[in-house]
């Protein structure tokens, strides 16, 4: 039986048309139970490849596959009815050319039920990449900044705008994506003052994380957000402390387990009739 949707989902263009409105609420997510959390309360669900270090504990985003951020999108658009769903690219999956990243994103599309794909395309082809998805008809999130799937380029997760260079640089980038297309653009880890820049500079809101309030919109791990992890980037706020609430929770179960407290009559099953004897061969028999 299909679920019974009260609220059209958000898209692309009413993303796009948010800009100098109401900041944008983003968050990630992995699952269809934290994504049905999530949803009445964001306007944007990214899959983010984040999901390699988050869920399944790999290094870094480099790793990650088509094959598991399919699964993951798949898993969030069975939780989420109303916000935009967005699945990262992952590395190596359209930086060799635009018809590279179209059956890659066409992929994505087509098997998750998502509505829009993010690239954290870079370099002087960047716009060509984007505008090549676009004009054939998939929506585009662009990503400037830090971005972590170059961490072997960096050698570290490392925040832009330092120099001037690396501020023009990151601008260019911008202006780029959006010229070519991006309904949004996720400015991610640069100089407080270079964020300001990017907004004003761009048609297309902008997605904030480590990066400035005065962005269009804000996006956090949702992992990091819940306080899951010992240590998060100086970027997070914490809003919760689940990393806590686990650690007691399974404390106590285990107390429970080995006191034999646990199962108890509330969490067991008293079915009726007379129990039965099991016959054994020879019962009743004499030798």
């Amino acid at each position: 039986m299909s679920r019974h949707v009260d609220t059209p989902r958000v898209t692309a263009p009413d993303i796009r048309a948010r800009k100098g409105g109401e900041p944008i609420v983003c968050l990630t997510a992995y699952t269809a139970p934290v994504a049905r959390l999530l949803d009445p309360h964001c306007d944007l669900l990214l899959v983010g490849d984040s999901v390699g270090m988050v869920l399944h504990g790999l290094p870094n985003t480099v790793g990650v596959t088509l094959d598991m951020m399919i699964m993951h999108g798949q898993a969030v658009m069975r939780g989420a009815d109303r916000a935009l769903v967005v699945v990262d690219m992952p590395f190596g999956s359209f930086e060799a050319s635009g018809g590279q990243a179209f059956v890659n994103a066409t992929r994505v599309l087509k098997e998750t039920g998502a509505q829009a794909i993010k690239m954290e395309a870079s370099g002087p082809d960047i716009g060509e990449t984007i505008k090549f998805l676009v004009d054939r008809g998939i929506p585009v999130m662009g990503h400037v900044g830090l971005r972590p799937q170059a961490v072997n380029v960096d050698g570290k997760f490392r925040a832009k705008g330092r120099t001037r260079e690396e501020r023009v640089k990151v601008l260019a980038e911008a202006r780029a994506a959006d010229e070519a297309g991006a309904f949004a653009i996720v400015v991610e880890g640069v100089d407080e003052t270079l964020a300001p820049e990017i907004t004003a500079a761009v048609k297309a809101p902008t997605i904030g994380i480590g990066a400035s309030a005065k962005c269009d919109g804000q996006i956090l791990v949702t992992d990091d957000l819940l306080g899951l992890f010992e240590w998060t980037p100086k970027f997070v706020r914490r809003y919760a402390d689940l990393k806590g609430v686990i650690d007691k929770a399974a404390a106590a179960y285990a107390a429970d387990v080995r006191a034999r407290r646990f199962p108890a009559a509330a969490e067991t099953y008293v079915l009726g009739g007379k129990p039965q004897r099991r016959r054994v061969a020879g019962d009743g028999k004499r030798g």
